[in-house]
């Protein structure tokens, strides 16, 4: 629908510009390269500000606000790159008024374009097509008067498949025709088996401490989170209001950077790892042949760690230990560990051989910011002994991250526990900001032969 209704705008604009004989024109420009540019780049834009988020059941009017902005920032953008090209042409065409006529017809296009597409998709979701299969997690009374709101929005686009009880008292009990699945210690399951889109909390005041078992059980989940607002109070640092038709729900660990940014740092982690492989490349070939040379063994490790949303990867890593280092099964590194070789020593403290994994943030397995990712039987022990332990598994893994910088490495449960103390902060604060000042940071700690 943008594309279509971009091209339109220009095409629009063109005929008023060039065509109406109200502007004077030195020169007839062409039609069809720059439409195709501009709306090129208004796709790019747009995406960068977050409109071609799920803007499943959101306001139409919190999209038209961010429609209006975007639009109005990037014609007056647009206008000036075009005006500073028209200044070294001999054309009069310099008008402040056609940036005025671009701002209209495009702003009418695009958001006329856009509400006839939600209109279609609101009555689709009323005939029930599209709807996100949802359960009400909660009380017996708080889940029924939250289900009994639900129905009456249709056009929310939540189909509610189940309930679920604090406990298993009332499995097997229906609402409505809707039955009890089981109490929250089924909830993961029960996610699984039904497809679930979306779970919605309603739990009595007196059932706080309940909150992070549902989250818990919800993380590595792909599934939105909301909750019935007077629990704001306990999560208001990771919360936001959702409020359509008037029916308010708070979101529960929203999107945890801007479109733009993550954009952003994707783009960052492309460019910063490109240039470290291809001009470090003679430096690498030579850490690779002394590797070879020092001790027996493949030059690179390759170890299967859980990535974003729990995705196993390889990771690389030029290999610091001898070749059967884990002959007696995995283990955390000591600090005077004999398995490491000589040349592994010099390489651990420069963090010279995390160098490989450049590749994985090529991919796009890892990041250059982020928690470290673990290996599958540690995820799997660590979620049963740490809360939340699996929020660590919604951003992307990094090659450094803010706990590498502000603690040692792991050497006991304790060691874990303490980063992912420093992990949830990052995740819960992440931004541009934020990775640069643990880039300077990683960048102290090398110069400086920290670490092991």
């Amino acid at each position: 629908m943008d594309v279509v209704t971009t091209c339109l705008s220009w095409i629009i604009y063109y005929m008023v510009r060039i065509q109406s004989g109200l502007f004077s024109v030195d020169a007839v420009p062409d039609l069809w390269v720059p439409m195709v540019s501009v709306s090129i780049m208004w796709l790019i834009v747009f995406f960068a500000v977050g409109l071609y988020r799920p803007w499943y059941a959101a306001s139409r009017f919190d999209e038209l606000a961010l429609l209006f902005k975007t639009i109005s920032i990037g014609s007056l953008i647009l206008f000036f790159v075009i005006f500073l090209d028209d200044a070294g042409k001999p054309t009069t065409t310099n008008s402040r008024l056609l940036i005025a006529i671009y701002w209209v017809v495009i702003l009418l296009m695009v958001t006329g374009g856009r509400m006839v597409l939600r209109s279609v998709q609101r009555r689709m979701l009323i005939a029930g097509i599209g709807v996100h299969n949802t359960i009400i997690v909660g009380s017996p009374a708080r889940s029924r008067e939250l289900y009994n709101e639900v129905v009456k929005y249709p056009g929310l686009g939540y189909k509610v498949v189940g309930l679920v009880g604090v406990d298993r008292r009332r499995a097997g009990h229906k609402h409505r025709r809707v039955p009890v699945m089981g109490g929250i210690e089924d909830l993961h399951d029960v996610i699984g088996k039904h497809n679930v889109r979306e779970v919605l909390i309603a739990l009595d005041s007196t059932d706080h401490g309940r909150l992070l078992d549902i989250i818990a059980k919800c993380n590595g989940q792909k599934v939105g989170l909301k909750i019935m607002p007077d629990l704001y109070d306990i999560i208001s640092g990771q919360a936001r209001t959702n409020q359509i038709y008037g029916f308010p729900l708070i979101e529960i660990t929203p999107q945890l950077m801007p479109p733009w940014e993550e954009s952003t740092k994707r783009l960052i982690d492309v460019a910063v790892s490109a240039l470290i492989l291809g001009v470090g490349l003679p430096f690498w070939v030579m850490v690779a042949i002394i590797i070879k040379l020092d001790s027996t063994g493949p030059v690179l490790y390759r170890q299967e760690r859980v990535g974003k949303d729990g995705v196993p990867f390889n990771i690389i890593k030029f290999r610091s230990m001898r070749k059967d280092a884990e002959r007696e099964g995995p283990m955390w590194a000591g600090r005077q560990d004999p398995r490491i070789t000589r040349f592994g020593k010099i390489i651990r403290q420069l963090h010279l051989d995390e160098i490989p994994q450049m590749f994985n943030v090529l991919r796009g397995d890892m990041s250059l910011i982020g928690p470290r990712p673990e290996r599958p039987m540690f995820v799997q022990k660590l979620s049963k002994e740490i809360p939340l332990y699996q929020r660590r598994l919604k951003v992307r893994p990094g090659i450094t991250g803010w706990a590498q910088v502000k603690q040692k490495y792991d050497e006991t449960i304790d060691d874990v526990k303490k980063k992912v103390q420093y992990d949830l902060f990052y995740i819960e604060n992440m931004s541009l900001r934020m990775d640069f000042k643990i880039l300077l940071n990683t960048a102290y700690h090398v110069l400086l032969g920290r670490g092991r």
